[in-house]
């Protein structure tokens, strides 16, 4: 279906949570046990200890699994058919503060690899409003410099260019100098660390310890998302433009 590794990692997860709770209770992670009454008491316990969204997103990862069992033809019935999905409700991502920014920048900037590599995806995130798994993707070789674009590949792996600041040209080229020495630089993957090219989660764990180390709460890749997205609102863009930019449809 084309779906970007980040979705097929959570459906994925869904089926080995479900099968997981499933041996907890003594039963065995078989499709004898796919019922419609064990997903809904599996829901019902999710709902004990996780947020409302993290529901949402693991009855879509199953829902997504039982689709394809009827369409291998390893069931005959959609025991979640009919299935009501969970609503949770809309909570306002809040935007990033200049205060916040400032801190998360000084944190963020140094002289050494990680000091000019991390600096360089926090103004990236900020300027594009790129997705975690977008800028997970990037790849050295599309960095227009003539252009001062990124070129992404977005959901639907529709491509597209994010234009850059001139000062994050100027960070995110410094980045590139001092990368050429790191000893991974031969990958194709811009982002680099300590084992390769970073992942989806290995951004979130960059943002995580600079959050903590700047003092700010919650801060993930969706914030400078929406905040990338209020600033150009703010500042008289046009909305047709805003989601060609961010990859919105």
């Amino acid at each position: 279906a084309r779906k970007a590794e980040r979705t097929i990692t959570i459906y994925g997860q869904s089926v080995r949570f479900f099968g997981d709770w499933l041996t907890a209770r003594g039963d065995t992670p078989t499709l004898d046990n796919l019922t419609r009454d064990n997903i809904r008491d599996w829901l019902v316990d999710l709902g004990e200890v996780n947020a409302e969204s993290t529901i949402l997103t693991r009855f879509r990862g199953l829902r997504r699994f039982c689709r394809w069992l009827v369409a291998e033809e390893e069931l005959d019935r959609d025991p979640m058919a009919g299935m009501e999905q969970p609503k949770p409700p809309e909570q306002p991502v809040p935007v990033i503060t200049g205060d916040e920014l400032g801190r998360l920048l000084k944190e963020a900037s140094g002289p050494d690899f990680v000091g000019r590599r991390d600096e360089a995806i926090v103004r990236v995130l900020l300027d594009t409003g790129v997705r975690i798994s977008e800028l997970a993707g990037m790849r050295l070789e599309d960095v227009d410099w003539d252009h001062e674009v990124i070129h992404v590949v977005g959901k639907g792996r529709r491509p597209r260019a994010v234009p850059l600041g001139a000062k994050t040209v100027r960070v995110v080229d410094k980045y590139t100098r001092i990368r050429k020495k790191h000893k991974y630089a031969h990958l194709d993957a811009l982002w680099l660390g300590q084992r390769g090219g970073l992942t989806a989660d290995g951004l979130a764990t960059v943002l995580e310890v600079l959050a903590e180390r700047a003092g700010i709460e919650g801060l993930h890749a969706h914030r400078f998302r929406h905040t990338f997205a209020h600033l150009w609102l703010a500042e008289g863009g046009q909305e047709r433009d805003l989601m060609r930019l961010a990859g919105w449809r």
